[in-house]
């Protein structure tokens, strides 16, 4: 192991950045880490930033960033980027982005590709969350790929989530899409220096007003900022403060941290199950004949998964799929 837990606790760089390495790489010893270091996470306040690609998501967490550190906070930013499908590359635009940064040693930027996981999340973004919180990062950025209508598991990690729309792009349309505007703690219309900015946010703020809310529940603003030039960003962390206290109250905190276990622990279970399910195919060499069943219409890929997921079947589908070959080499023989 090239880190020790006492260094990445100690908020030591290099330490946790290996870290973070090799749970992307998924090295076994980094996960056995992360056991070790997840008692010490649930400190960082984790903000959520998404929105269309072209929004100017990484301006506002380099603006963001920049309230906080004068602030006195440490910032982590994780930022997301997405992968070619073809040769599983990516390019990670926003370490370029955030150059001013890269010398804050109280800033500690990461960026991940998607590596075809869809939700505009990477599959490690939660273990390298952790690491940031285990570290001592006071506030921790998740900047998304993008926004589309699936694109919308930053609500399970983040306590608050910004989705970041720009007028004249069609954004005010694609927020009111299904999975989206349910997000937003806070609606951002960026770049409301250009024309139909003040009409963006009258639809998003009629869309809100269309929804029903409880008594006690949060509303989320419409706020207007121009994040190339900083204005409406402290207005916008006002905001943000705001809504960290309303999500902090007892009541409310205590249904996120529920919330939150329960992805983390479905999203670790989902992983592992599709691992072991595919371990024993190869193992038992079943992948192929299996895959060659499907797309001979010989049998539907449900009722395959189903025998699979169901362990009263899974002896059995093994058993069925043996005897056939064998049945079918006799039939040949006596031929």
């Amino acid at each position: 192991m090239a880190f020790s837990i006492k260094e990445v606790l100690s908020g030591d760089i290099r330490a946790a950045a290996r870290l973070m390495r090799d749970l992307d790489d998924e090295i076994p010893a980094a996960h056995r880490a992360l056991k070790k270091l997840y008692k010490h996470t649930g400190r960082a306040f984790i903000l959520g930033i998404t929105g269309a690609p072209g929004a100017g998501k990484s301006t506002l967490v380099d603006g963001i960033a920049d309230l906080l550190r004068k602030q006195g906070k440490s910032v982590g930013i994780v930022c997301i980027d997405p992968t070619s499908p073809f040769t599983g590359g990516a390019i990670l635009g926003d370490r370029i982005r955030m150059q001013k940064h890269a010398l804050d040693e109280e800033v500690f930027i990461r960026s991940l590709a998607t590596r075809g996981h869809l939700g505009g999340l990477s599959k490690s973004t939660i273990d390298i969350v952790n690491v940031m919180d285990a570290m001592g990062k006071d506030v921790v950025i998740i900047e998304t790929v993008g926004v589309g209508q699936d694109e919308v598991e930053i609500v399970k990690v983040a306590h608050t989530n910004l989705v970041v729309v720009v007028p004249g792009m069609g954004d005010d349309i694609q927020a009111i899409k299904a999975g989206i505007h349910e997000i937003a703690d806070v609606f951002v219309v960026n770049k409301s220096d250009r024309e139909g900015a003040d009409k963006a946010r009258r639809e998003l703020e009629t869309m809100v007003s269309m929804n029903e809310y409880g008594k006690g529940e949060w509303i989320p603003p419409v706020l207007p900022a121009v994040a190339t030039t900083g204005t409406g960003l402290p207005e916008l962390l006002d905001t943000i403060d705001r809504h960290k206290e309303f999500i902090f109250r007892e009541e409310n905190l205590a249904r996120y941290r529920s919330g939150k276990a329960r992805v983390e622990l479905l999203e670790i279970l989902k992983k592992k199950l599709v691992e072991k399910a595919m371990e024993d195919l190869d193992r038992s060499n079943l992948l192929e004949p299996l895959l060659a069943r499907i797309a001979s219409k010989e049998e539907d890929p449900y009722s395959i998964v189903e025998k699979l997921v169901d362990h009263r079947f899974a002896t059995h589908l093994l058993e069925s799929m043996r005897n056939g070959k064998g049945k079918s080499k006799g039939k040949g023989k006596g031929r």
